[in-house]
């Protein structure tokens, strides 16, 4: 497992003076990013072979926010590799080596030239490693679109939602579908899924459909195509 040591700061923190939960998932892709980097496969030398991790999908379970100024360490391992897809465990932990966050996600291996998805091949591999994943429920990466949904006032992608990519940021996303989200110190599980990237200058629309223990946000285009799909547990 690669990992490294932060402290909550206050710009990390959401009202209530915890981790807010697009905080947390920055967190979590900063550090797989930090791994590629100190491995040698980071943002420059993939740009220069014309390949890219894209995340197809997140699944997250959160067990406790940590508060302002604590201490805690983000670890990540790849947990596999089949045909186009990794996998890859995250985890949040407090000093104690408790699991406050823990996560699966699925990336997808782009040639960027050609804009489709390409086999991993072994010497990829063999640069991360494989590692045991956590013990999660299996979910699988699609997410289910409820028929009836309430669609709200639509915003435009600003520049602040770029990054090297050239399209919206994925934990971007989950910022802007918190709007619509529960209160996070009800959602104990968030599942995220990836379906088209959003640009500069596009226009999301965001649709709702809440019930009891479930809250669905999907992201879209006002073409209708949908870019992401949310859903949190409570």
């Amino acid at each position: 497992m690669y990992s490294f040591m932060s402290k909550v700061r206050y710009s990390e923190t959401g009202e209530d003076g915890l981790l807010s939960l697009s905080s947390a998932v920055h967190y979590m892709q900063d550090c797989s990013t930090f791994q590629s980097e100190e491995l040698g496969v980071g943002v420059e030398p993939m740009k220069k072979i014309g390949r890219a991790w894209f995340l197809s999908a997140w699944q997250i379970e959160i067990r406790r926010r940590p508060k302002l100024m604590e201490e805690i360490a983000i670890g990540t391992w790849a947990s596999g590799f089949k045909a186009m897809y990794g996998y890859r465990n995250f985890v949040i932990r407090d000093q104690a080596g408790e699991d406050l966050v823990r996560a699966a996600s699925t990336w997808v291996y782009m040639n960027v030239e050609t804009g489709r998805p390409e086999r991993v091949n072994a010497q990829t591999v063999a640069v991360y490693g494989e590692e045991p994943p956590l013990s999660m429920e299996q979910v699988g990466r699609k997410i289910r679109i409820p028929e009836e949904m309430t669609e709200f006032e639509a915003f435009p992608v600003r520049k602040v939602h770029i990054d090297t990519n050239g399209h919206v940021n994925n934990a971007n996303y989950i910022e802007m579908a918190e709007e619509w989200l529960p209160a996070v110190s009800h959602i104990k599980k968030l599942r995220v899924a990836y379906q088209h990237a959003a640009r500069y200058g596009d226009v999301i629309v965001p649709a709702v459909h809440r019930e009891a223990e479930v809250c669905t946000v999907v992201l879209k285009g006002t073409g209708g195509q949908v870019y992401t799909v949310l859903e949190a547990g409570m």
